[in-house]
Parts: structure tokens; sequence; C-alpha cells
């Protein structure tokens, strides 16, 4: 999938099983004080976790930077109200780990358990086949259980459990999972997991 396939897909207007309607576009520096915003806006309990400070512009200038130089593809979906969500493939420039990508999805507490997550992260799985992605990396605390559930009904294994290697907003450490999956014949798992 090149970038005039993605452009191609996107921008796209998506109903969610409760009815309502969200457009989903590629991210790029137009999104960027929106996504700013999104981030401000997260409860405390989600900022705990996250893997970068989004909350601050120069975080979210990186990651546009990122995005412009094809070390991050990321979805972005919006409803009236602005940045409702976004997924994210993370690309390493080390050659040795070019095959691999890391996976970001966060969704606001209003749209979430709605459908908009299994949207996002079905669209970043696409596009991370697309861009060449041979296997999926995502990193969480153990205490994230809602989490890791979330990634093996995608078909995630943990790979690696590190303790006390990563410490919250708080200061607090806490161990983290490493779990994976090998993208390739997704199609049909995510087509059972949409019809959930």
């Amino acid at each position: 999938m090149s970038d005039i396939n993605l452009n191609d897909q996107y921008p796209k207007t998506v109903t969610l099983p409760d009815g309502a309607i969200v457009e989903i576009r590629l991210m790029n520096a137009t999104d960027r004080d929106a996504m700013l915003a999104f981030a401000q806006a997260l409860p405390q309990e989600d900022l705990l976790f996250l893997r970068l400070d989004l909350t601050e512009p120069s975080v979210i200038d990186d990651w546009v930077h990122n995005i412009e130089t094809g070390h991050s593809t990321s979805i972005v979906a919006y409803d009236d109200t602005g940045v409702i969500g976004y997924a994210t493939v993370h690309r390493n420039p080390t050659p040795w780990t070019r095959r691999m990508g890391e996976l970001r999805v966060n969704v606001s507490q209003n749209y979430r358990a709605r459908g908009l997550g299994k949207n996002l992260t079905s669209g970043i799985f696409d596009i991370a086949r697309g861009i060449g992605v041979k296997k999926l990396m995502a990193n969480m605390t153990a205490d994230q259980h809602g989490a890791q559930a979330a990634f093996r009904r995608l078909g995630f294994v943990p790979e690696a459990m590190l303790a006390d290697y990563v410490e919250d907003r708080n200061g607090v450490s806490r161990d983290l999972v490493i779990m994976s999956y090998d993208i390739e014949g997704h199609l049909d798992q995510v087509a059972d997991i949409v019809k959930i």
C-alpha cells in the first residue's frame, strides 16, 4: 500500500454501531492542535500510562515530525467536537527492527466500548501491512488488565514482562508487558472482531 493508496482510502466516514458518525483521516501537521487538545482533555488515570506525555506540545511536534519522515503512520478520528481517538504504527529507523511496528491506540472515554477502537485498530492493521510491517508490538503496564485483554482479543500474545521497567507520571515504577502479533493473516481475524 503506497501513500497514494492511503490517500485514496482516507478520509472516510464511519458509522459506529450506535449510529454515531465519525470521520477517520490520516494524521498530518494540521491535526497538531486538535491532537494536543485531545491529550490535554484526557483524564488523569489515562495520562498515567501514556508512553509519551502527549500533553506537551513538543511531544506532538515530534509525532508530526515522525509522520513527515515516515517513521510513524497515524489515523485520527473526529466528531463535531474535535479529535476523539487515534491509532498509530511507529517504526524504529534502526535497520534490524525495520519489519517491526509499535501499535498505539487511544480513544476518548465518551467513545469507549462503542466500536471506534475496533475501527481504528482495524485501519491501522491494514496500514501496517501495507507499509511492510511484519510484526506489531504493544507495550503496557502489567496492571492495565483491560488493555491486555483487548490486545489478546486481537490475537496479541505476551512476549515479555520487564520488572520495574517504566515509571508513570507520579514516579511509581511499574512492570512493563510487551505483547506482539504476527500481522500476516490478520484480515480474517479483524473481520470476525468487527462483527462482535
